[in-house]
């Protein structure tokens, strides 16, 4: 089939690598514009923008579709279809229309669930014991689109959103070859979501990231699994009085027993009581320096039972 291709992030690459291997054309990929990253600030592709260009394929990178030149430049490729993954752009109903079968979207979510853009995260920090992949036809609403095919995982009690996130684009990349054969032959029906139990993975904020040692134990430990490793779920810690507190990260955690005032130290190796039950901090980051296994962290920085986190 001859493809457009469009995503931006690493959970995007997979699936194009998955497309290239099973031998379609894809004819020209679409990704967000190189932007400033990382300390010095260079401008830097998308991963899917680099692979791409080392796979030697055509790369467009529009600022925005909106426009009547970009949409002919779209039309005139005649792809038979689109493949949408983590793009972030929203496609105008020009471009929806353009491929002759329309547009596909890989979704890491079970739809209705998580309709939006982080619904990793937000599956994890909600509490979730399962999530998965679908395929689902594109539409002017936001990821409302009938659902192709469906490939789930359950979330397990140690995972991280970066641990998921990677499972995920391989779940995703395993369902293209039977959608589009399947869709290319007119054998595939796809199956309209219901609105029951629909819900939003809205972007995260700083918000999101301060913890509230009040909640109950599990559900600060859903928060730290579900923004590691990037934000990272945030605490105050002043090991000096005399010294603005330092904001640290919490990268992994898990469950523990114990009890007390919430915030509060229980032992020599970072228990911290919650509103109900305790966190067990198990690799966290200081300002400056890079993340690190508690037990490390604690060789430098012993924190003593007692001290109080906020």
């Amino acid at each position: 089939m001859r493809i457009v291709f469009m995503g931006s992030p690493d959970f995007s690459v997979p699936a194009l690598a998955c497309l290239l291997e099973a031998g379609h054309e894809v004819v020209c990929v679409y990704s967000q514009p190189p932007r400033p990253a990382g300390r010095g600030k260079s401008v830097r592709p998308t991963p899917v923008h680099a692979f791409a260009e080392a796979k030697g394929l055509s790369v467009r990178t529009p600022k925005s579709l909106k426009r009547d030149a970009e949409q002919e430049a779209l039309a005139a490729l005649e792809a038979d279809i689109a493949v949408v993954v983590a793009y972030g752009l929203i496609l105008p109903q020009a471009v929806l229309d353009a491929p002759r079968l329309g547009c596909i979207n890989l979704h890491a979510s079970l739809l209705p669930r998580w309709r939006g853009a982080a619904p990793i995260q937000r599956a994890i920090m909600a509490g979730d014991t399962e999530t998965g992949v679908q395929a689902m036809v594109m539409e002017a609403g936001l990821d409302t689109g009938p659902v192709l095919a469906t490939a789930k995982t359950p979330i397990a009690a140690d995972d991280t959103a970066s641990r998921l996130h990677d499972r995920l684009a391989e779940l995703g990349a395993g369902l293209l070859p039977e959608v589009l054969a399947g869709l290319d032959a007119g054998t595939l029906e796809a199956t309209p979501q219901v609105e029951a139990g629909a819900t939003y993975a809205s972007k995260l904020t700083a918000a999101d990231q301060v913890i509230d040692w009040t909640q109950p134990a599990r559900m600060v430990d859903c928060q730290i699994r579900g923004l590691a490793d990037t934000p990272g779920a945030r605490f105050t810690w002043q090991p000096d009085p005399n010294a603005p507190p330092l904001v640290m990260k919490a990268l992994l955690s898990s469950c523990g027993p114990g009890g007390g005032a919430p915030g509060t130290v229980l032992d020599d190796n970072l228990l911290v009581a919650c509103g109900e039950g305790a966190v067990r901090l198990m690799r966290v980051q200081r300002p400056g320096k890079g993340p690190m296994a508690a037990e490390i962290f604690l060789r430098g920085s012993p924190i003593a039972p007692g001290t109080v986190f906020s």
